[in-house]
Parts: C-alpha cells; structure tokens; sequence
C-alpha cells in the first residue's frame, strides 16, 4: 500500500524504493551464488600452475580476454577452452554465429589467429572440461555491462592489465598492405556519421561478411570486398593496413590488440567499446572522423 502511494504521490520517492528493492536482490543474488567463486580464483591463481579458462561469447569478447591470459602465462601454463552452439539470449540480425554466440564454422576462423599467440599452450572446444576462470559468468552477474567491454575479464579473473600494450602478434599479409581497411558490423552503427567521404580514396577494403559489404557499397562505391580465410589472415590484413576503420566488432577487438592504426565509429547509444593505446582514435561526429582519418592517411 505504501509503494502505491507513493507511485501516485511522490514519483522521485518510489523511483528510490524501486532502485533500493533492486540493488538488494542484486545483492542477494550476487552473495548466494556468485561471490565465493570470484573470491576462490585468487587462491586458485596461487596454489596452481596450470590455468584452464573458459569463453563461450561473441568472437570480440573472446579477443578481449587474451590480455589477462598473457598476464597470467608469464606464471602459469595457460589453456583456453571455446564453447560452441550456446544459443544467443535475444535475436541478433546477420549474427555469423547464426542462433549461436559461437558456432563450429566461426571455431575453426578462430583457431589460427588464437594458435598463433605462443602465450596460450592449447586451445580447445569445451565438452566439461575442469575449468579454473569462467568468462561466461560475466553475462550472468548482476551488473550492467555498460563499461568498456575490454574490461569486462578484469572482473571475473580479478586481474588488471595495462591496455595501452599490444597483446596479439600477427606476420604481416603478404599481398594487401597499406590500404584502409573496415569492418563495421549491422549493430552499434553510428547514425551521425557516413563513410562516403572516402571515395575520393584509392581502393578501401570491406574485411567482414558480404551482406555487410553490399550495405556500405551503397554509401562507399568505389569499396572492395575481400574474403579474409580466417581470422588469422584478417588480423594479419589489419596489421598490414594504413588504417583500419570499424565499429564495436571484431575488427576493432583486433586492431586494439595490434596497436595498428585505427579509428572506432563510437556507438552514442551502447558505449561500450573504447580504443586503448597508441595509434587510436575514437569518434561520434563527421568532423571528427575525417579529420581523424586524415591524421593516419597524411602520415
């Protein structure tokens, strides 16, 4: 009774109550079956040498660990377990895994670009395996995820890196280099901003799917698709690349971990992804992004 007066009478009072009532469940929720295993992977870290480590999310997230992992190899010998098929909780448009975070297909484009990081002793799929750290927890806990993504293992490991150093190491492509490259992804796109400018530039280079090339040729058309193999030649594309242009994606987690030249099409609306380092620039407006990408194509 009381609640509903106050939901008639005093808004700003029942909006209070409402966030009290919540932060106490989440609490509850978080005491009862969350927090002991957070705490149990400090003595875990120091009673062992071999850390297995588990990621069943979106391939940018997966990317995103691999900083805490290269941290805790300098220690420990270091195994990544991948979860395949885990069904999205909401629907995504054009998601490569399809229904899936991850799928087997996506698996295997993965497998190089994580095989070559001597960091990391084995890769593997997850069939129940022991697991020492569970970066799935994350989409579990309650806490809202909207913080810098990159950051998003730092709270499950209880481990802090410094992002502003590369983390993957990639050879050169042997053919395409020093072009602009892009990968930008259906979510997360940036509705204060167009791509047309660069067509005064020779031969930019789309390194996603083709359905998201078809969409920005209508607004780039001198674009070129390439169909990287694998994730492995994507990344090594990338490293290669005069600079490298995406939003919240894949291609910016890559571009982050090499410290290439990039620019990341900041999302006003989800700002979760963020450029670490070196050599990176972030935008909302048409201004910014092309003089940004001057900054880069100028050098």
């Amino acid at each position: 009774m009381k609640n509903f007066f106050s939901k008639i009478f005093n808004k700003n009072k029942h909006k209070k109550i409402k966030i009290d009532l919540q932060q106490k469940k989440d609490v509850e929720i978080f005491r009862s079956k969350y927090e002991s295993y957070i705490n149990s992977i400090q003595k875990t870290l120091k009673k062992k040498k071999e850390i297995s480590f588990l990621h069943s999310g979106h391939i940018g997230d997966i990317i995103n660990i691999l900083p805490i992992i290269k941290e805790i190899s300098k220690t420990h010998q270091c195994t990544l377990f991948i979860g395949i098929n885990v069904p999205l909780p909401v629907q995504y448009n054009d998601h490569p895994g399809g229904k899936f975070f991850l799928n087997k297909k996506i698996y295997d484009m993965l497998y190089p670009l994580l095989k070559s990081q001597k960091y990391i002793y084995k890769i593997d799929i997850f069939n129940k395996q022991e697991i020492d750290i569970n970066f799935d927890l994350i989409r579990e806990l309650p806490i809202n995820l909207l913080f810098d993504n990159a950051r998003y293992g730092f709270h499950i490991a209880g481990v802090q890196v410094d992002l502003s150093k590369k983390f993957l190491d990639v050879e050169e492509h042997s053919s395409l280099k020093n072009k602009i490259t892009i990968l930008r992804s259906p979510r997360y796109q940036n509705p204060f901003i167009s791509y047309s400018f660069l067509e005064k530039m020779e031969d930019p280079y789309y390194l996603g799917t083709l359905e998201e090339y078809n969409h920005l040729k209508k607004e780039l058309k001198n674009l070129k698709f390439y169909e990287c193999k694998d994730f492995l030649e994507m990344a090594s594309i990338i490293k290669s690349s005069k600079v490298f242009i995406g939003n919240s994606s894949l291609g910016i987690d890559i571009a982050d971990g090499l410290k290439t030249p990039r620019l990341l099409e900041g999302s006003p609306y989800f700002p979760a992804r963020q450029v670490h380092g070196e050599n990176g620039f972030d935008f909302y407006f048409q201004s910014h992004f092309e003089k940004y990408f001057n900054f880069f194509n100028n050098k």
